[in-house]
């Protein structure tokens, strides 16, 4: 298994990470799991747990600038001396208000630190703004079988109006390159229901994946550290498939099957009643049906079952002899 790294530059923690990582730690995790899973240092976490009060607020960054002032900063007639000639010449640029200082004042600091002082009161400010985080660029596949993206939904509880107290979930694997999908209702979400998904989509889509990708939930992953192996892992190693993880609290990285999800809600469970397991299950397959039918502006306004003949008939003339 590997887990995607979110981009090659430095980025700070955010704070739900600092906050979710030292709640792991004080739930007894081991101080190598909570590193490995959240890709932070030991010194990071300890220092994060010592500040920790049960609230996210104390997980906030304080301010860096010291109690008291450095040897070397502008003395208090320095100061002066820059304010005066400020208040006199408001519109004097920083070369000539360097030049004053140093002829009439005998100022002997370098242009910069005067610079950086006229900046920290706010009369030069740094008007560049900072470049935004943008995500990596996701490469998407071009052929299909490459990688699937599964995810799990909770079926909404109001669109259940049978008398016994049940909960539904529904279990959905898309193939990132032709966007067809898989969908199947289950009574529970578990280990035993990944695996039987798993292979109810081989045989829905007739081929296997290289590649499975899916969050750390504990129905594909084992969310302790431990020695054992999870029975989706086993059924993958068995096919040949690789299972990739994406990073935790992340669910962009699995922005596919979690952007189909939201389709799911507007165009079938804001709509769904039903009385009974078979009768989500019957309502579920003609749904299917409808949305891998459904044109989308990201194929070029076809519909994932056209977009998967047109890849698979692509892939067959590539194989042809000329």
């Amino acid at each position: 298994m590997t887990i995607i790294s979110q981009t090659q530059r430095y980025i700070p923690h955010e704070l739900k990470t600092k906050y979710y990582a030292v709640k792991l730690y004080r739930n007894g995790y081991p101080v190598s799991f909570v590193c490995r899973r959240y890709k932070i240092s030991k010194a990071s976490l300890m220092r994060w747990n010592k500040k920790f009060d049960g609230s996210k607020e104390s997980l906030i960054d304080k301010s860096h600038r010291p109690l008291t002032p450095h040897p070397n900063s502008h003395t208090e007639e320095e100061i002066k001396w820059i304010k005066n000639y400020l208040r006199r010449n408001p519109n004097i640029s920083l070369c000539e208000l360097y030049g004053k200082l140093r002829v009439e004042k005998g100022y002997s600091r370098h242009a910069t630190s005067l610079f950086r002082f006229m900046r920290k009161m706010g009369i030069y400010v740094n008007k560049e703004k900072k470049e935004k985080y943008k995500p990596k660029h996701y490469d998407t596949p071009k052929n299909i079988g490459i990688k699937w993206q599964m995810d799990v939904k909770y079926v909404p509880k109001e669109c259940y109006t049978g008398k016994d107290k049940e909960k539904f979930y529904q279990y959905t694997m898309i193939d990132e390159a032709s966007r067809e999908r898989f969908i199947y209702p289950y009574k529970e979400q578990s280990s035993y229901s990944t695996v039987d998904f798993v292979k109810r989509a081989i045989v829905y889509f007739n081929y296997r994946p290289q590649i499975i990708q899916t969050d750390n939930g504990s129905e594909f992953t084992h969310t302790k550290k431990t020695d054992r192996v999870h029975p989706l892992d086993v059924l993958l190693n068995k096919l040949n498939i690789k299972h990739q993880l994406i990073r935790p609290r992340t669910p962009r990285h699995n922005g596919k099957v979690e952007r189909s999800h939201r389709n799911d809600q507007n165009r079938f469970y804001n709509f769904l009643k039903f009385y009974s397991y078979a009768d989500l299950l019957k309502q579920m397959k003609a749904y299917l049906k409808r949305s891998n039918n459904i044109p989308m502006q990201v194929l070029g306004w076809i519909s994932p079952i056209q977009k998967r003949n047109i890849l698979k008939e692509a892939c067959t003339n590539a194989l042809l002899p000329n």
